[in-house]
């Protein structure tokens, strides 16, 4: 069984902060792919963020040094390691985003975005200390934008292409079943993962940590008047044959190792 959301039933404003962090993660993407797989490696170390060098146990050498370790949760938020990472990426951003930003307001999302990459980013840190594998993605920041529309809009629906077998079909599925869902799986995953957490793979921690400052965020970081928990605007679990919505509402909607201690896979978030 497959499911992929393709887009919710909530109408929203321009969406000005959330196409504008699409758009830079899209353009740092394009420069990744120009780069040979060595300085893709050396890119990742340089602008990654790194447990052991974000929390001080060691320093990357001179030579690869270009920003503040404190810096590199905020670089690494703009950076992928695959096409199929940044596309999951900023399907769940374009979905999400957009209610989001309307609900806190576009400069405060602006800081609440970077606050749950931050705090996505320490949560990994704490619970890999040894770690010196390169952490990239949006997606410890993406959590963040999920914990709080799992808080705001828990009943609003997800059009979801659900596909068992042959059967193709678009369900109306409400969004606390598709974020809940999605936080107990990277919960369980980063228990798994734990045991060989050093060695790359997915930053499972980084989305729990992203999950629960976004939902913590939300309660002080909302616009005055806007309530959590609201009510649904269409039926659920509706399901009819593939589609694509006549209007969208105004909305827009990872290398090899090597004998370098530093040269590991990306761990992904």
């Amino acid at each position: 069984m497959f499911f992929l959301p393709l887009y919710d039933d909530n109408p929203s404003s321009p969406a000005y902060v959330t196409w504008a962090l699409i758009t830079l993660c899209v353009a740092v993407f394009l420069w990744q792919s120009g780069l040979t797989d060595a300085q893709a490696r050396l890119a990742a170390l340089q602008y990654g963020m790194v447990p052991e060098i974000l929390l001080g146990s060691s320093e990357l050498p001179a030579q690869y040094r270009v920003v503040n370790p404190w810096l590199t949760p905020l670089t690494s938020m703009f950076m992928h390691g695959g096409l199929l990472h940044l596309g999951g990426n900023m399907l769940f951003l374009w979905i999400f985003g957009n209610n989001v930003e309307d609900s806190v307001g576009r400069l405060r999302y602006l800081l609440f975005y970077v606050l749950c990459g931050y705090a996505a980013a320490l949560f990994q840190a704490v619970i890999n200390l040894h770690s010196v594998v390169p952490m990239v993605g949006a997606s410890g920041a993406i959590a963040g934008v999920l914990g709080a529309y799992a808080l705001l809009f828990p009943k609003a629906n997800v059009r979801t292409l659900v596909v068992v077998i042959v059967f193709f079909r678009i369900v109306t599925i409400p969004a606390a079943a598709i974020l809940i869902g999605w936080f107990l799986m990277q919960t369980i995953g980063g228990l798994q993962a734990a045991p060989h957490a050093g060695g790359g793979g997915v930053a499972y921690f980084a989305h729990v940590g992203g999950f629960i400052a976004g939902a913590l965020l939300i309660f002080v970081m909302r616009k005055p008047g806007v309530r959590l928990f609201a009510p649904p605007r269409t039926p659920a679990f509706e399901i009819s044959p593939i589609t694509m919505p006549s209007q969208r509402r105004g909305r827009s909607r990872v290398p090899d190792s090597g004998s370098d201690p530093w040269d590991k896979p990306w761990t992904k978030r």
